[in-house]
């Protein structure tokens, strides 16, 4: 009778091992469900078949190439000074009246000798061109030595922009050429290539180009303005917006990820073209308008993954 009692008791252990056993498989599998369901959102675009250029950025700044040096004609005092910075004066215009040292102190003796003679040894200095006053060495009352400069006038009409090329972009920039030159207060200026300097510099290896604009509005030297050359243009091709393309650590193989269908995105390798500041240049594959490319979301995903599309 111990004998089959126990015998009865393994048998009912045997069997509440094996009613309990399937439900942690149960468990996993749910689990597993759970985990595929999981999705990155995105945000897709569509390839766009258009004009693409290829631009290089590079300042300009503008300068006047002439400039106009008042100096005084004899050693003196400055009774009177017409002059002010950023006042705009024509050729010829009074500047300064000098008294010369030896007016100042004979001239009181000469005029009790002879009162007919009206020497006051006042001497004008006048403006030698038209231009803005950039520059006032001197004030009333000052003691100026002879042939010194007492100040300097801007030519408004040697008004031009000086770009620095890199000597291996000069393929691209002409004399005679348009272009457009971006103020920092988003003004635009249509521009003439007129003439390059003979020179090129040591070493940042750059040759100034003299670019001449027609505006009637004053612009301050040593104003910086943006110019783009264009480098290369095609038509009629298909590209995609910059964050659309993926690339590895070393930049030599590129990748988009493509959407197979409304929740599976996959890893589609790339050869890019040209290349601008939004947009990149897709040679191949061939892709049409209306294949569907993550543009969010899309970094560090796998070759299949499950996304879940969002407006943006």
């Amino acid at each position: 009778m111990q004998l089959s009692s126990n015998r009865f008791s393994i048998i009912l252990c045997l069997c509440f091992l094996g009613a309990c056993k399937p439900a942690p498989e149960k468990q996993e599998e749910k689990t597993e469900e759970k985990a595929e369901t999981i999705s990155t959102p995105v945000t897709i675009t569509s390839p766009v078949n258009g004009n693409l250029s290829e631009a290089v950025e590079l300042n300009a700044v503008s300068a006047f190439l002439l400039k106009s040096y008042v100096k005084s004609t004899s050693t003196g005092y400055l009774q009177e000074v017409n002059a002010a910075l950023g006042k705009y004066v024509n050729k010829g215009d009074l500047l300064f009246l000098m008294k010369t040292k030896e007016s100042q102190s004979l001239g009181n003796t000469i005029s009790k000798l002879d009162t007919s003679l009206h020497f006051s040894g006042v001497i004008s200095i006048k403006a030698p061109g038209s231009g803005y006053i950039s520059q006032i060495n001197y004030r009333a009352g000052d003691y100026v030595q002879d042939g010194e400069q007492m100040a300097v006038i801007t030519d408004t009409k040697s008004f031009v922009f000086l770009l620095d090329l890199p000597y291996e972009l000069k393929p691209y920039l002409s004399i005679g050429q348009s272009v457009q030159l971006k103020l920092p207060d988003a003004t635009t200026l249509d521009g003439t290539v007129s003439n390059a300097m003979p020179t090129v510099d040591a070493v940042s290896q750059t040759q100034s180009f003299v670019i001449k604009v027609n505006s009637s509005k004053q612009i301050p030297e040593n104003l910086i303005a943006k110019v783009s050359l264009v480098k290369n243009a095609k038509s009629n091709t298909v590209s995609l917006l910059k964050s659309a393309v993926l690339s590895d650590e070393t930049q030599s193989e590129f990748w988009i990820m493509q959407l197979i269908d409304s929740v599976t995105a996959v890893k589609v390798p790339i050869k890019k073209g040209l290349e601008n500041a939004t947009s990149v240049e897709i040679i191949s594959p061939a892709l049409k308008p209306t294949d569907k490319i993550l543009l969010t979301g899309n970094y560090g995903l796998p070759d299949t993954a499950k996304v879940n599309i969002i407006q943006k």
